[in-house]
């Protein structure tokens, strides 16, 4: 007791630990780290049993540190939920560095009650720094209303108990008051109730120097300093503290926000991070081209500009916010309002209070809604989202008025927050612009190949490689050529990034437009090897290209130094990789190329991928090759199943880095009672027999609703070639498969193309009609001369 018969008061540096419903660390403070040592990065989840281990809660192995209990009071049964009574002792922290190192812990364990998932709370002191000599210091517990001046301790509880809202602090601090104020009792004279100390750097200095002058008054001498010049010293050491838990705050908050470059997540957050240690209320407000990942005009926002709410985080009742002002919408800031100031001028907008009529005035701006329940009788804080002097957005800060008011302290605090959270946004929504462009230019060099094409099912599948290289130079491809048949190509140009992506769209182009000139595979990937050397010496590529005639039931492949392709025959689901000639890859000039022709039976299946598939580090590809062989024959009830299947069991070993392109087609052919053929001689008189041989064929088959349609392509199309075309005959071909195809073949060379034609001239709307008609159509030349072709859906005519 002191002279006036009143307990003196200390303050206590502690360490806080919070432990939920399953006995795991919910809250570990940075007094606990100091005193127990993990990171709160490691304690938070771990059973709170594994680092507060007293009276035998671990067993002693050799090299693990205990507690040791010297009240015989057991702080497990706490930790195990076992007691609803608050309980206290004193233990003594044995390190692996030896007997040296122990640590006195004085510890205080309240039991928690309520709707939350805090069930017990802990404070911890290092009783080092508390004992005097030759006294003896135990914890305990006292009503608070036992000391002078209670009602202000009961005030500072909050300080030491982990951010949660002003609700959840209230319930925690009354079941501490009613179980009894944390007190220290010395010599069993004195009973000093526990206030926390944040541990000012200038405490021991003080200490020291405050009992100088002690002994100096004693001695009758003048000191170095009078005790009242302490004062000043305690008004420094506050704002000190202050400024300290604010600079705590802002290292915590920086290290919470930039996790990730997804521009959603880290808007959450932005937003989660400030509720509710600094604010009661946080609304995010981003300009809709930073969400769409668009570029937007220089120069401050004005009134037009409009602005996407993309997160509310708040302590209120449930709903109260989502009705009024929902998360996803966007609008524009009326000026008269501290918003329209905050985002114009760059610089936070500081309103210490709010008042009724100050609430009316900010609500009336806007139209749409009442806001002023939300806001009236608050404090506000507005502080700009911006990076590189550009404002993305801004935050709306409130406060309850249970909480001090933001002060100027407060402001730079939340300036330097947006400062932060602005630049990680930045960082976020430059990621995402980059990865939104990557993405379009690879979806723009993948065809969209059609599942269903004469005389074949195709299936296919593109992964694109690391998140660092989501651009790269895997490609796939389909051609339609003359006579019902398709060309199948996969490439891969080594390298990965723009440049290889720039690379493959050239490549692509130019076996679209030599296939189309219907080029032997051999001569299409001589022309290929041509074009990528003048491009450049370091452009390398590999490519695999096949031809598929479901007529004849034949395959003709040729290779580019690509890895061969896998045939699974639909007989006995025997599945093998192909031994072609492997060729030089693209690019490296002066070598042959050779081709394979190989018979195919309806059912059986052709895979190709490209070696980001099979190929993985440290191990021979023959292992991949031998796995896609497996895989590709593995039955399926489709042919997407059948892709997944090969994607499951090759893409996912050992860390795939590479992209990969895989192309399945099943060929099911063509019969010959769905082909129909007929010689024509160059003679005017044949185009109305064409027309009949069209119009008998297409009834026979059931097609008689496309066969109007039919025969006027068909009498256009012969009486060109009879026209126009050289040689001794002209072929006409239908083929039914899926849809209907008619051909017509002449020894003319020359392709004809569409003319304009004006109202008074006899000739050059032929192509036009069949233009107009026709699902597809084209022309390709031929070793003997040219094709017009052109496709009908058979369900309707596009009459």
């Amino acid at each position: 007791m002191d002279e006036t018969g009143q307990a003196p008061q200390g303050r206590v540096p502690l360490a806080v630990v919070v432990v939920d419903q399953a006995g795991s660390v919910s809250h570990w403070s940075t007094g606990a780290r100091r005193l127990f040592g993990p990171a709160r990065e490691d304690a938070v989840g771990r059973p709170a049993a594994d680092l507060l281990p007293v009276s035998g809660a671990l067993p002693q192995d050799e090299g693990a540190y205990g507690l040791y209990d010297g009240t015989g009071q057991d702080l497990v049964e706490s930790l195990g939920g076992r007691t609803c009574y608050p309980s206290a002792g004193r233990a003594r922290l044995d390190t692996s560095a030896g007997p040296r190192d122990r640590i006195d812990v004085l510890w205080w364990a309240y039991p928690l009650v309520g709707p939350g998932p805090e069930r017990l709370l802990v404070l911890a002191a290092d009783a080092r720094q508390l004992s005097g000599e030759g006294e003896r210091t135990a914890p305990g517990f006292a009503l608070y209303t036992d000391f002078p001046a209670a009602d202000e301790l009961a005030r500072e509880l909050p300080g030491i108990l982990p951010s949660m809202s002003v609700r959840e602090s209230a319930r925690i601090v009354a079941q501490v008051l009613e179980l009894g104020y944390p007190v220290l009792e010395f010599s069993h004279h004195d009973r000093v109730p526990v206030t926390a100390d944040w541990g000012v750097a200038r405490r021991a200095e003080r200490k020291a120097r405050r009992a100088e002058a002690a002994r100096a008054a004693a001695a009758g001498v003048p000191g170095p300093r009078a005790p009242l010049d302490d004062l000043a010293d305690d008004r420094d050491d506050l704002e000190y503290a202050a400024v300290r838990e604010r600079l705590e705050f802002l290292n915590e908050v920086s290290g919470r926000i930039g996790s990730s470059l997804d521009l959603s997540r880290t808007i959450v957050e932005v937003s989660r991070a400030v509720v509710p240690r600094f604010t009661d209320v946080a609304g995010t407000y981003l300009r809709e081209q930073v969400v769409a990942g668009e570029g937007f005009p220089d120069g401050p926002p004005d009134a037009t500009t409009m602005w996407h709410r993309v997160a509310l985080e708040h302590t209120d009742e449930p709903g109260r916010w989502d009705d009024v002002v929902p998360v996803g919408e966007s609008m524009p800031f009326p000026v008269h309002t501290p918003f329209f100031q905050c985002m114009t001028t760059g610089e936070p907008v500081l309103v210490p209070y709010i008042s009724e009529e100050m609430g009316g005035a900010i609500a009336a701006q806007f139209e749409k809604r009442d806001i002023r329940p939300l806001i009236t009788h608050r404090s506000m804080l507005v502080v700009p989202l911006k990076a590189r002097n550009v404002v993305l957005g801004f935050m709306i800060l409130l406060r309850h008025q249970e909480r001090p008011v933001f002060n100027d302290m407060d402001r730079v605090t939340g300036a330097e927050l947006a400062a932060r959270a602005g630049l990680v946004l930045d960082n976020a929504r430059m990621y995402t612009y980059q990865e939104s462009v990557a993405e379009t230019l690879q979806d723009s060099m993948l065809p969209h190949i059609e599942p269903h094409l004469p005389g074949c099912d195709v299936a296919t599948r593109y992964l694109p490689g690391t998140l660092l290289g989501r651009v790269g130079g895997d490609w796939f491809d389909s051609v339609k050529l003359p006579g019902a048949r398709t060309a199948f190509v996969v490439g891969d140009v080594m390298g990965h990034g723009l440049n290889s992506a720039a690379m493959m769209g050239q490549l692509r182009t130019a076996v679209q437009t030599m296939a189309a000139l219907d080029l032997p595979p051999v001569q299409l990937l001589r022309g290929l090897d041509d074009l990528a050397q003048r491009l450049g010496e370091h452009y390398l590529a590999t490519c695999l290209y096949a031809v598929y005639d479901p007529i004849a039931g034949e395959l003709h492949l040729a290779n580019a130094g690509h890895i061969p392709p896998v045939i699974v025959r639909a007989a006995d689901g025997r599945s093998e990789l192909l031994d072609l000639p492997t060729g030089a890859p693209i690019g490296v000039g002066g070598v042959p190329f050779e081709s394979l022709t190989i018979r195919v039976e309806p059912g059986d299946r052709l895979v190709m991928c490209t070696d980001g598939l099979v190929e993985v580090r440290g191990e021979d590809i023959g292992v991949g090759l031998a796995t896609l062989c497996e895989s590709a024959a593995h039955p399926a009830a489709s042919m997407d199943d059948a892709c997944d299947t090969i994607i499951r069991s090759l893409a996912g070993r050992g860390g795939r880095k590479d992209d990969v392109a895989l192309l399945m087609v099943r060929m099911s052919g063509i019969e010959s009672g769905d082909v129909a053929q007929w010689e024509l001689t160059p003679e005017p008189s044949q185009v109305p027999h064409a027309r009949a041989l069209v119009r008998q064929q297409l009834e026979q088959w059931g097609l008689l609703a496309v066969a109007y349609a039919a025969e006027v392509m068909v009498s256009e199309l012969v009486t060109n070639a009879v026209r126009h075309a050289g040689g001794d005959r002209v072929r006409l071909r239908l083929v039914r498969s899926g849809t209907l195809l008619c051909e017509v073949e002449d020894a003319e060379h020359a392709l004809p193309a569409l003319r304009g034609a004006g109202a008074d001239d006899e000739f050059g709307r032929g192509l036009r009609v069949v233009a107009h008609l026709a699902r597809e159509w084209g022309t390709s030349r031929t070793a003997t001369g040219k094709t017009v072709w052109f496709e009908l859906t058979t369900g309707r005519a596009r009459i």
